[in-house]
């Protein structure tokens, strides 16, 4: 299989001297877009990734790329990476419609026709004022059927006057042929720009804050907070962006109870497609509110994040599980400039995630060592934070070695052991072992475990052989890694599970 070959059998170093593999192109190409955030990371600045990500598009095939496209938006729920690589896909692919098509599955909002060009045009520059001039005709023609999926609403909602390429732009170069009359009516408002203000949160707040003075503001927003609330108006993502808000503007307890309905619904959950890290943002940005309505919400955050572990295969009661957490001092960078969140929060609330699936788990963290950590399974918002606090407990190496090495010195066979990390290994005492040594040596005491290394970061790198029996690799921080982790139980792979996806 594609996932299990490896360029180098010869191990190489990683960015703190480590012992390191070089992933496929394929393999390393799918870990850089699902763990992408298109802005610095601790080892790696947001040109030097996305050069790297160009590079690796190169080397494997066109049909792989737009596969990937496909699948880190419509499964992965992810919007820039998509775009990039249906650009990156443009410019070493012609002849067909292969770009047109994936295209057609990849842009999902109204928004997305703009960003795409924006992505193009960036990817693209040229001199003069028409720097979309010489657009690619395979991605002309993607968006051509992109125009034809979205009404009004869609497109009224996304139209930003603003944004360096609006929707006029976009229909100017795309040319779209419009369905019927109907249709070709609301091709005419966009070039008017004469489409209809939407009812939304957004556009009724902004209104309101327009029209009422400084001392009315309190009650007034209160008042349209809740009847956006009771129109049923308000989507899931805005619902958790606006927590904080609704607390902070006294909205009333029957209207408090509906958001928490609604948050702890297991089908709103399944359709909002959030990752599960916005659970973890909304919770930290209320925990602090004083108002009594504030812990009945992170009730309901703990519900809803609950329900999205429902996908996770593999962990019935007789399957003894190690949850093993890095928290190294370059675990510790912003998944991007707008977030609070670190990569760290991501592997902590993975984990937690998989504890809640699991009835015989160790959990715990490590750093220059490795400390078990003993936490309830029933709440995972909660117990994030909580082993956040502890992370200065075991220094910030990344000793993933000593997690093993703990296995072997109590005889203690576990079926599955998960690292959650940015796979920079190291050990601060090069006397010591290394992961590769303390695995192998592992196998022989329990030769039926099975290691499984979560990628967070995406360098392409792995600090062991990913080719080896019973080793797998898994990247990502939407709860679609549940998904791979599945396929790798079925059999499968995650290079396999992405090769599946239809054109």
């Amino acid at each position: 299989m594609m996932f299990n070959q490896i360029l180098k059998n010869k191990a190489e170093k990683n960015y703190e001297g480590g012992e390191s593999y070089r992933l496929t192109p394929e393999l390393e190409l799918y870990t850089a877009v699902v763990t992408a955030s298109l802005s610095d990371k601790y080892y790696e600045g947001s040109d030097k990734q996305m050069q790297r990500i160009s590079k690796l598009v190169n080397q494997v095939s066109p049909e792989f790329v737009a596969k990937l496209a496909i699948y880190t938006r419509t499964q992965m729920n992810l919007r820039s990476v998509p775009l990039l690589l249906i650009v990156l896909l443009s410019k070493i692919h012609n002849g067909d419609d292969l770009v047109a098509r994936t295209i057609e599955k990849t842009v999902l909002r109204a928004d997305e026709i703009a960003e795409l060009l924006m992505c193009y045009q960036l990817l693209n520059p040229s001199e003069g004022e028409k720097k979309l001039a010489k657009l690619s005709r395979q991605i002309q023609n993607g968006l051509k059927s992109a125009f034809n999926r979205f009404d009004e609403y869609q497109f009224a909602k996304y139209d930003r006057s603003n944004a360096q390429v609006q929707l006029r732009d976009a229909l100017f170069l795309v040319h779209p042929k419009a369905k019927d009359a109907k249709q070709q009516a609301l091709f005419d408002k966009i070039v008017k720009k004469e489409l209809e203000v939407p009812y939304t949160w957004e556009t009724e707040l902004s209104a309101l804050g327009q029209v009422i003075s400084k001392e009315e503001k309190t009650e007034a927003f209160r008042a349209k907070w809740e009847e956006l609330i009771f129109s049923g108006r308000v989507g899931y993502m805005a619902l958790l962006r606006n927590l904080r808000n609704m607390l902070n503007a006294q909205v009333s307890g029957k209207a408090m109870n509906q958001v928490a309905d609604l948050l702890a619904d297991p089908n709103q959950v399944r359709n909002s497609k959030q990752l599960p890290f916005r659970f973890l943002s909304a919770f930290r940005e209320i925990r602090g509110v004083e108002n009594p309505h504030t812990q009945y919400l992170m009730s309901a955050l703990e519900k809803a994040i609950k329900h999205s572990t429902t996908n996770i295969e593999g962990f019935d009661e007789q399957t003894s599980v190690l949850l093993a957490c890095d928290v190294s001092g370059s675990m510790m960078t912003l998944l991007n400039p707008r977030s609070s969140l670190e990569y760290y929060d991501i592997g902590l609330l993975l984990a937690m995630l998989f504890k809640t699936r699991c009835k015989s788990v160790q959990s715990g963290i490590f750093g220059d060592k490795w400390k078990v950590i003993n936490m309830p399974s029933d709440n995972i918002l909660m117990s994030t934070e909580q082993l956040k606090n502890l992370s200065n407990k075991v220094g910030y190496s990344t000793n993933g070695y000593k997690v093993i090495d703990y296995l072997i010195e109590k005889n203690r066979k576990i079926d599955k052991v998960l690292f959650f990390t940015d796979m920079q290994m190291w050990n601060s005492d090069k006397r010591c072992s290394s992961l590769s040594k303390s695995w192998k040596r592992y196998k022989q005491q329990f030769p039926t475990s099975k290691l499984y290394l979560f990628d967070l970061c995406g360098y392409g790198q792995a600090p062991l052989k990913i080719a080896q029996p019973d080793v797998y690799l898994i990247s990502g921080w939407s709860d679609r890694v549940f998904d791979v982790l599945s396929a790798i139980e079925k059999g499968t792979d995650a290079i396999d599970f992405i090769s599946q996806v239809k054109i």
